[in-house]
């Protein structure tokens, strides 16, 4: 999450906010402060900031918290990070991609990292996706996001919103709309509205299926065709006799289906791969 301040390139000129990077910066310390309540840091905790910025949320968190790791793509703002917070033994800045980046470089002890983002919303969702690999290493995730993203990831079955996103992300963890953002909170202003949301993973599954790579598949496979009823989006993968002697109704469209539906269909998948 970013910041707007008086951040300058080496030949002097200010920094502009990078189209293809995805940049809007947060201005607005109200909102500032209510995200840092929100994750409200500890001394002994682990946080990884993606994105950084222009440093906004970082100076508090590098205040507060125990050790800060922050990815950060844009080469011009990682050498004016490494100038704010470099002589800090806290703080780790990283030049690069989110998605190319091995989470598990920082830590190999179960539910202990804390992230946080501004997610560029043209990428958002590869990165919740590339993150969800590493569940089991991360105690929780608050992130600036588009509005419509958030209803997609908090969406329950019927919600016209309901989909792919919302059932994988709720498979590994809670996910909490906390509050809306508006767009008059960043420069440049996105035309888009935006909010914060927390994904805190499971410690144990509510619903675990058998093979989570044929969960995916199986309900990515549903929504592709969403207004086809499951007998004919998912008969490459399920045959009707089969779905006929599940505890699931054939004939309804996939956004009627819970997550635990979900889950008896992607283990009798399963199961039809290992015969």
């Amino acid at each position: 999450m970013n910041s707007s301040s008086n951040v300058r390139l080496e030949n002097g000129q200010p920094h502009q906010a990078r189209k293809r990077f995805g940049q809007n910066f947060l201005i607005d310390q109200s909102v500032i402060d209510r995200i840092i309540d929100q994750i409200a840091p500890q001394q002994d905790e682990h946080l990884l900031e993606i994105g950084p910025g222009q440093g906004a949320l970082t100076h508090a968190l590098a205040r507060t918290a125990g050790h800060l790791d922050c990815v950060e793509l844009d080469r011009d703002l990682v050498r004016h990070l490494n100038k704010q917070f470099g002589s800090l033994g806290s703080v780790v800045i990283t030049q690069g991609d989110i998605l190319k980046f091995d989470i598990a470089s920082l830590t190999d002890q179960a539910n202990s990292l804390r992230i946080i983002g501004n997610l560029p919303y043209n990428i958002s969702t590869p990165v919740l996706f590339h993150l969800l690999q590493s569940h089991g290493l991360i105690r929780d995730m608050t992130f600036m996001l588009q509005l419509e993203v958030v209803q997609r990831m908090i969406a329950g079955p019927g919600d016209k919103n309901y989909g792919r996103l919302g059932l994988m992300l709720q498979y590994y963890c809670q996910v909490e709309h906390l509050f809306n953002v508006p767009s008059a909170a960043f420069s440049p202003r996105p035309r888009v509205s935006s909010a914060i949301v927390k994904l805190t993973p499971h410690r144990q599954l509510p619903v675990p299926a058998q093979d989570e790579n044929v969960l995916e598949r199986v309900i990515r496979s549903a929504f592709n065709q969403r207004r086809k009823t499951l007998k004919n989006s998912l008969k490459g993968i399920i045959s009707e006799d089969q779905l006929a002697q599940l505890p699931v109704d054939a004939g309804l469209r996939p956004e009627r289906l819970s997550l635990a539906d979900f889950v008896v269909l992607s283990d009798a998948a399963t199961d039809n791969e290992t015969q």
